[in-house]
């Protein structure tokens, strides 16, 4: 006969819960014997190894007193949809641990494809990490609003930066970024914006990217998300508008400038 300690070793569970086992009516609890302790047999531990096994695979405990007390056929059927039951959690899971893995290798769990090979051509032009990142936040929300043009706007991306304009652009800002505000760097960049966009605006690409990207509260929300993200953002909107510019991720002539009121 065993104490409860030795029941519980035997079947691989703590003392603490086969009390609970006994509190919740699955275990029967034997009567003392005439020193004061209770004795549990064979049978104790083979009862207690299956409502382990049950409460282990994910079973309620009141279905488990269901289950113990059920003929072969109905634990049959049980176990085998506790099996089905598992291998789908399995599945799951194993889909959990891929995105996980995803998310360690970089920006492919949270952007498209095209995206990816984009912000790495960026990186390969030795910009700061911290920007390369404000780009891919920025284009997370491009690619949830506009999914389906992701891949044509990407294909521009990837011709601009072959513009060595647009390379020198992205240092001069990622200059900025690590060194904080420097308003010779600041105004050099809204030059650089401002002269850009006007080529830009005489090829009619702005029109175009306009008809693209038509939904006006969207790239307001955008364009506030990269104003709220850096304060260099906010001082170069300022610049822009000193230049007869609007925007940030649709450039647009400005109705009135600054420069203009002064």
């Amino acid at each position: 006969m065993l104490t409860i300690g030795q029941l519980a070793a035997y079947a691989g569970v703590t003392v603490r819960a086969v009390r609970h086992y006994h509190a919740k009516g699955l275990l029967p609890e034997p009567e003392r014997d005439h020193s004061g302790y209770r004795r549990y047999d064979a049978k104790a531990v083979v009862e207690l190894i299956k409502i382990r096994t049950l409460a282990e695979a994910g079973v309620p405990l009141a279905r488990v007193q269901e289950l113990l007390r059920s003929d072969e056929e109905e634990l049959a059927a049980a176990v085998a949809e506790i099996d089905r039951r598992l291998r789908r959690e399995i599945r799951e899971r194993q889909e959990h641990r891929r995105r996980i893995a995803m998310l360690a290798a970089g920006d492919s769990l949270s952007v498209p494809g095209e995206v990816v090979d984009y912000l790495d051509a960026l990186r390969a032009t030795g910009v700061p990490e911290a920007l390369v990142e404000g780009e891919r936040d920025g284009w997370i929300l491009m690619a949830a609003r506009w999914p389906e043009k992701i891949p044509a706007l990407m294909t521009d991306k990837l011709v601009q930066l072959e513009d060595p304009r647009t390379v020198r652009l992205y240092r001069l800002i990622g200059e900025l970024l690590e060194v904080g505000p420097d308003e010779q760097r600041l105004n050099t960049v809204a030059d650089l914006i401002a002269e850009m966009s006007e080529q830009a605006a005489q090829r009619g690409d702005l029109e175009r990217q306009r008809d693209e990207m038509d939904d006006d509260g969207f790239i307001a929300l955008v364009d506030a998300f990269a104003s709220e993200s850096h304060p260099l953002v906010r001082r170069l909107q300022e610049l822009m508008a000193d230049r007869g510019w609007s925007g940030w991720s649709r450039m647009e002539r400005a109705v009135h400038t600054s420069r203009a009121a002064r």
